[in-house]
């Protein structure tokens, strides 16, 4: 075979947050690093994210006062997943996810700090989510890449990889890039991450692995085709949890954005187009998605108020609905079931059974305890949503290095995977999501993976 192109010590496929982190763990490492990505302009999933990570034991929630570690952290993904993730990657992202954010912010100068606004539901028991306030997945993205900059990290972009080529010893000797142009490329390296995203735009994946989401909308990345996956089982690797994914509920039609999850936390509730309620809207942030799948025409209406939404204005994606009048509004329950096309005896009628649930201080008809929420009243507003489908948690099954397996457990000693190349810690389907959970991932097992392959490539040099 003709020799490479050029042969780099660590070489990083995918260029948001999971390839970013790596590369900037590996440089941090001493080793010389390539980042390729395959769009002109890196963004990928984490750009179509709203930038929150979650994490256990930060110095930004000892600030806040919040008492959390890695054991209470672990002990919330076990419960969220009913104890069917894999132990050891929930250890390793319990433990690490703190340190890996601190890290980020002390070393790297990320911005990142507790949203205390964001309160602990969907399974955290502890307030634990990051984010760069007033800022989204886009903004992180870019701050990511000029902290590459920096670093001397060499990012180079229009290359999609097509395949990895194997080594005389079971390991990986490098890839084969295609150009816009149609050239093709071999690039050699002492070891690879791979974090070139999941497999939620490829329609034949989703329909084999995950057949109740193939009618979702997806709202991932059209970059998400599975690739690290189809090329690392070819060299042996095992695959995990592939049935895994974040749904969400709440992606406006017709402006797919998503609404955040506190308009539901804080009070406000889920329609159909018959205007009934239909779920209990605080049990999982993820697994609704399904519930909005099997409604009428696969379409419902967030209901809310303006105290709720007063609340939820701080956020990005609130900001964009007002700016773009997406909102209905309404005097009472009445005019805005006359606003909305749904029966104005039924929407009344959930508004009401929330109410006197919350008053006799019991669980609704839903099994939704309201505690000290205050169910909808007065002005209302209404957002028509669907269900979607945004990324794969699923993926290549790695040890607690971030160091990717064979179907017999043994490691490919060279070949990393994170992000939504890997095996997340969602358990086999969509209602195992934490919020958050999947950037959280990504950069805990970003970090680990190009941490393990400069020691991989450093070991190559002796």
């Amino acid at each position: 075979m003709n020799p490479f192109d050029v042969t780099v010590p660590t070489l990083i496929v995918g260029g948001g947050a999971c390839g970013a982190v790596a590369a900037l763990a590996a440089r941090e490492a001493g080793v010389e690093v390539l980042l390729v990505e395959r769009e002109h302009v890196a963004r990928g999933t984490t750009a179509m994210s709203q930038g929150l990570i979650c994490a256990a034991g930060t110095a930004s929630q000892r600030a806040a006062g919040v008492e959390d570690d890695a054991d209470t952290f672990y002990a919330d993904i076990l419960a969220k997943t009913r104890r069917l993730t894999d132990f050891r990657l929930a250890r390793t992202i319990a433990d690490n996810a703190g340190p890996a954010l601190d890290w980020l912010i002390e070393r790297h100068d990320l911005p990142w700090e507790l949203d205390t606004r964001f309160r602990a539901a969907y399974g955290h028991t502890r307030m634990r989510v990051h984010g760069w306030l007033g800022h989204g997945g886009g903004d992180l993205v870019e701050l990511l890449h000029a902290r590459l900059q920096s670093s001397s990290v060499d990012v180079l972009t229009d290359a999609r990889m097509i395949a990895i080529e194997g080594d005389a010893e079971g390991g990986v000797a490098g890839i084969e890039i295609a150009r816009p142009d149609g050239r093709h490329e071999r690039i050699g390296c002492g070891a690879l991450v791979l974090a070139a995203g999941g497999f939620a735009a490829n329609a034949a994946m989703v329909r084999q692995y995950m057949p109740e989401a193939a009618s979702a909308r997806c709202h991932g990345h059209e970059g998400n085709q599975g690739d690290a996956m189809r090329f690392g089982t070819q060299l042996g690797a095992a695959l995990g949890d592939m049935g895994a994914y974040q749904g969400y509920a709440m992606l406006t039609d017709p402006q797919a954005i998503s609404v955040p999850p506190g308009v539901l936390v804080e009070g406000g509730i889920l329609v159909n187009a018959e205007g009934r309620r239909f779920v209990n809207e605080t049990r999982d942030i993820a697994g609704m998605v399904l519930q909005v799948l099997e409604q009428p025409h696969g379409l419902a209406w967030a209901v809310f108020d303006e105290r709720i939404a007063a609340r939820c204005a701080y956020i990005p994606e609130s900001k964009l609905l007002t700016q773009l009048n997406a909102h209905r509004r309404a005097a009472d329950a009445t005019q805005l079931a006359r606003a909305i096309g749904v029966d104005a005896d039924a929407l009344a009628k959930g508004l009401e059974d929330a109410r006197v649930a919350r008053s006799n201080g019991q669980a609704d008809a839903l099994g939704r305890a309201w505690d000290e929420d205050e169910p909808p009243c007065g002005p209302l507003l209404a957002l028509k949503v669907c269900g979607a489908l945004y990324h794969t948690q699923g993926g290549l099954q790695t040890d607690a290095g971030a160091c990717v397996l064979r179907t017999d457990g043994t490691p490919i000693r060279n070949l990393f995977a994170g992000g939504g190349s890997a095996r997340g810690v969602s358990g086999p389907s969509s209602w195992g999501y934490l919020p958050a959970m999947g950037l959280c991932a990504a950069v805990t097992l970003g970090r680990l993976a190009g941490q393990g392959a400069a020691r991989e490539s450093l070991s190559c040099r002796k």
